[in-house]
């Protein structure tokens, strides 16, 4: 009867190590790594932890010659916006902002603004926030 108990026991355990693993691997958050192109403008945007809250966004610009890229992210079925985030030149083609693009969990639209020699774009990406 005791072996009985430790092999349930034993397999309770087992079961709620493996729920645990499924429930923590699916709440986190997968990185934003999403390329998107415009008539002047190439761009990946890579978010390395999406969440609500502050975040950095990095931006390399594949191209066109950008010389200031900021962004700002907007959720329509709920009517939120946020303010445009200038990003700071890293390197050649690579800009970083930093700040608080998504105020809560959903579907947000974030707009990239690309400004240069060829002029004035905007390109847009769609990404899924789920912390």
């Amino acid at each position: 009867m005791i072996r009985r108990w430790h092999v349930l026991a034993a397999a309770t355990l087992v079961v709620a190590a493996v729920a645990l693993f499924v429930v923590g691997r699916s709440t986190a958050a997968e990185p934003v790594d999403v390329t998107t192109t415009g008539t002047r403008y190439a761009a990946t945007i890579l978010i390395a932890d999406p969440a609500p809250g502050r975040v950095t966004v990095e931006i390399k610009v594949s191209k066109g010659d950008a010389d200031t890229v900021a962004v700002s992210a907007v959720m329509a079925e709920m009517g939120h916006s946020t303010p445009e985030i200038s990003a700071t030149e890293r390197e050649p083609g690579r800009f970083v902002a930093v700040g608080e693009l998504f105020p809560m969990s959903g579907v947000w639209e974030l707009a990239i603004r690309l400004d240069g020699p060829a002029g004035e774009e905007q390109l847009a990406v769609k990404t899924l926030i789920t912390r």
